[in-house]
């Protein structure tokens, strides 16, 4: 962990007592994830107990508390996603990537996400991967996913 890069981030909210949200993303946006040691350096310099952070920190899904991997794939579970077969393809991920969604793949390449909605409901199943997302995905579409072959298409996000 770069305690000097969180010490910097820490400056930068200096005398404000609010900033508690802003701190945490700053710091995942650094380090791509908020480890122990650094909420333990915000609780000591905010005068904030751990609790009071931690309470914050797992409030928000967005904030992390393990690395994420190279690639964040997110796969939606949403009411249309699901019923046109979302829920398979998320299997079939759990499945070749040997993770749950929620983990990261042992070599640090995937983590796998599922999330209740990504709004694009007409083209569903919607995998998205680094931030492009595919649509009218299958079982069958996921090796292409994974592998980078699959263009992006259908929801502008």
């Amino acid at each position: 962990m770069n305690e000097k890069a969180v010490v910097k981030i820490l400056q930068k909210y200096e005398g404000k007592r609010a900033g508690l949200i802003s701190i945490l993303q700053d710091i995942q946006n650094e380090l791509g994830y908020l480890p122990e040691e650094a909420l333990r350096i915000v609780s000591k310099v905010k005068r904030r107990s751990l609790v009071d952070i931690y309470s914050v920190a797992t409030f928000y899904s967005s904030f992390r508390f393990k690395p994420k991997g190279k690639h964040l794939l997110q796969v939606c579970l949403g009411t249309a996603c699901h019923v046109r077969g979302g829920s398979q393809v998320a299997k079939e991920l759990s499945k070749k990537l040997q993770v749950e969604p929620g983990e990261t793949s042992s070599d640090g390449e995937y983590t796998l996400e599922s999330v209740n909605c990504l709004g694009c409901c007409a083209i569903g199943p919607v995998i998205v991967k680094d931030g492009k997302y595919h649509g009218q995905m299958g079982v069958k579409d996921i090796p292409a996913v994974l592998n980078g072959k699959k263009e992006k298409c259908g929801c502008k996000k």
